[in-house]
């Protein structure tokens, strides 16, 4: 059974960083694109990033560019997500998204397995 696990979520206020974390049991992990993806009440899933197997190809959401940062440890099975300057409108719940067709997307519909999401909120 495939499970995505993310921790390290919290309560923080505005100017602070938080690492996101994602432990995942695919094998092999180092075959998946990995990515994150964040919604808040009343919107839309929205991409956060995303890696590729071997983490050599990143990509971003414009809104998160320059403060977030997503890498990954396949001796670890686990990506992370490194958010720096913390801003009130990212406060969502984050899920951690796997696939293995190769092809990198940015949009939730070409994700295949889903963590449960962990909450990061933001105060002002």
């Amino acid at each position: 059974q495939v499970q995505l696990v993310e921790s390290g979520g919290g309560l923080v206020q505005a100017g602070d960083s938080l690492r996101l974390s994602c432990a995942a049991s695919l094998r092999p992990f180092s075959t998946f694109d990995m990515a994150w993806f964040r919604q808040a009440p009343g919107k839309e899933r929205e991409f956060v990033a995303a890696i590729s197997p071997r983490g050599a190809v990143t990509y971003y959401g414009d809104s998160v560019k320059g403060r977030f940062t997503i890498s990954r440890d396949n001796a670890k099975n686990t990506v992370y997500l490194q958010m720096n300057n913390l801003k009130a409108e990212d406060t969502a719940v984050y899920y951690c998204a796997a696939e293995n067709y190769g092809t990198l997307p940015l949009t939730a519909h070409g994700y295949d397995y889903w963590g449960q999401g962990a909450q990061v909120t933001v105060s002002s």
